[in-house]
């Protein structure tokens, strides 16, 4: 695995500060229904959280893979397909570095981790990022952390980021519950919108001990996941399940490991990159070319 250096990057970690926007979902965004006032939840008496009014936190301006990649409080516009990869690339450093300068345990998970795989970065189709957290770290986060604005600097003097930590209050409850809140926190991009999908596994099963469970029904089992295994992804140290090829055949299939085509893009070997295919065909002309 090729693991080529970026840029290098600085982070700077602000003390929470106030973001603009709502954060909290207003009346008219709280989608759940009111089934049994009598029958609170155990959370209600420290939280206020009835789990027979949920309603729905994070919202995007859209369903679609754009539109639906984005958090409304702070969409104006998509990111241009240039301008996408080296601002997933920041979000992503600036998350990695955050969780390790805090001592909190988090791994790169999903479509991210496929990525890793392949080359150690974000795959250049990708609108999102996707993470995972242990529910003690979920807690910590919502306890210490949550609403704090980190502010990311490059050694560019006009390359400055914010990101927003938010943990939806729904995270406390770990069942699936209305299933509008399967996305327990996120590490939001204030100046696009862009995020980063955190996710919670907790072993919810007594009777399975060893079984972790996300609130979208994926299931881990301890030794999948642990020890986690020290890495580099987008140039910065970060951390994958152990076992990472059984996670992710079981997710995406066997296919997904083998496949050098997949959403107008080629994997070339002698970069080691996912090449756009129109990129790929202009390369093999100019070659033709000398023939």
């Amino acid at each position: 695995m090729h693991l080529g250096s970026l840029l290098t990057l600085a982070a700077i970690w602000s003390a929470p500060i106030e973001a603009s926007g709502s954060l909290t979902g207003s009346a008219d965004q709280r989608h759940g229904r009111i089934v049994n006032h009598e029958d609170l939840d155990p959370l209600w008496e420290k939280y206020r959280l009835n789990k027979s009014e949920e309603f729905k936190y994070f919202h995007e301006p859209g369903n679609d893979d754009i539109l639906g990649h984005y958090d409304t409080r702070f969409f104006t516009e998509p990111v241009a397909d240039e301008e996408r990869p080296l601002t997933m690339t920041y979000m992503m450093r600036a998350y990695l570095d955050f969780f390790a300068e805090n001592g909190l345990e988090t791994w790169i998970a999903h479509g991210t981790l496929l990525g890793w795989w392949w080359n150690g970065k974000v795959l250049p189709w990708d609108w999102d990022i996707d993470t995972q957290v242990p529910d003690t770290t979920l807690l910590q986060l919502a306890d210490r952390y949550n609403q704090t604005v980190v502010q990311y600097s490059t050694k560019n003097p006009d390359m400055q980021r914010n990101y927003l930590l938010d943990i939806n209050p729904w995270a406390r409850q770990r069942g699936t519950g209305m299933g509008l809140n399967i996305i327990d926190a996120r590490w939001i991009d204030m100046q696009t919108g862009l995020y980063i999908d955190i996710t919670g596994l907790s072993k919810i099963d007594p009777d399975k001990p060893s079984l972790w469970l996300d609130k979208h029904e994926h299931q881990y089992r301890t030794e999948n996941l642990y020890p986690l295994r020290k890495t580099l992804f987008e140039g910065v140290p970060a951390k994958v399940p152990f076992d990472y090829n059984a996670i992710l055949i079981e997710e995406y299939g066997k296919n997904a490991l083998i496949d050098t085509h997949f959403y107008n893009h080629t994997w070339v070997p002698e970069s080691e990159e996912w090449i756009p295919d129109d990129e790929v065909a202009d390369a093999s002309d100019d070659d033709k070319q000398y023939e």
